[in-house]
């Protein structure tokens, strides 16, 4: 009899484990402005085909060396997505996982940012916002949209949200690349695609453009909602510290967090039961 009761029970938590349970969709676009096919995968949360309703999206993005599939097979985010919403710490919402390059980073452009024969910032919001929102019924407005991402994907959500932030009404940063130091000898012969991406990420230095921000661009900042977190031990972590210290020099608030760890997926993973929440709190009700 006991043996029967723990089966049903087991039986019992596994039926309400799973009966609010997510799923991943792998699709793609097929860009003009890049001149090739874009993967990326969608969280689509339980009951979406059925509800025919309007959802937030978040744009969830990875790292260097990394590729739209990272977030699902080595954050496991559809688990962490699946329990933040079924807790109602997380809003139901879709979250758009991009790719944005290639293990292969000296023989592949890597990046959200536009640099030579990649224009990938002018894909993201001309041909990829638009398309995967009325595919996947995004409300598609700055109330119900959010940019996150890790390292690579931490400096892209953060540039986005500073040179688009009438787009988006939070960004969560993860041990972001904020900024790069490029030689000024670098031999022409060794100005291969990795170059380029560091290149683009100092042209686009997240940090440069608090310190050059108009009062009216200082203002639009304000309107978004700003989180940066960093493990102690992560070599990027000066970079997030600055930030928030360039931030609040200049009256933007945000939120700074430095907890123990390094550059790894351990991190990321915990992290992101903060972001989704942080992103559903920031979405108009």
């Amino acid at each position: 009899m006991k043996r029967i009761f723990c089966i049903l029970l087991v039986a019992l938590l596994a039926s309400a484990f799973s009966a609010k349970a997510g799923k991943i969709v792998s699709d793609s676009v097929e860009s003009r402005i890049l001149g090739t096919e874009v993967k990326y995968n969608v969280y689509l949360p339980d009951g979406f085909d059925q509800s025919g309703k309007l959802y937030p999206v978040v744009y969830l993005l990875h790292g260097l060396y990394g590729t739209y599939q990272d977030w699902e097979q080595k954050g496991t985010m559809k688990e962490v997505a699946d329990e933040l919403i079924r807790s109602g710490e997380a809003v139901e919402m879709i979250i758009v996982m991009p790719n944005a390059g290639d293990p292969d980073i000296h023989n592949v452009y890597n990046g959200y940012f536009n640099m030579p024969d990649w224009s990938y910032e002018d894909f993201f919001f001309k041909e990829f916002i638009p398309t995967v929102e009325k595919k996947y019924r995004g409300v598609g407005d700055k109330s119900h949209r959010a940019v996150m991402g890790l390292s690579m994907g931490g400096g892209g959500s953060t540039v986005y949200a500073q040179r688009h932030p009438d787009a988006f009404s939070s960004c969560y940063a993860m041990s972001a690349w904020l900024d790069q130091e490029i030689p000024d000898d670098v031999e022409e012969a060794k100005k291969d695609k990795f170059y380029y991406t560091c290149k683009a990420v100092h042209e686009h230095s997240a940090l440069d453009y608090v310190d050059k921000a108009d009062d009216a661009a200082l203002e639009a900042l304000r309107s978004v909602k700003w989180f940066f977190d960093c493990g102690d031990d992560d070599y990027l972590v000066r970079l997030s510290f600055n930030l928030h210290m360039k931030m609040m020099m200049k009256r933007v608030k945000d939120e700074l967090r430095v907890r123990d760890g390094i550059h790894n997926w351990e991190y990321w993973h915990t992290a992101l039961r903060t972001a989704l929440p942080f992103a559903s709190r920031n979405f108009a009700k």
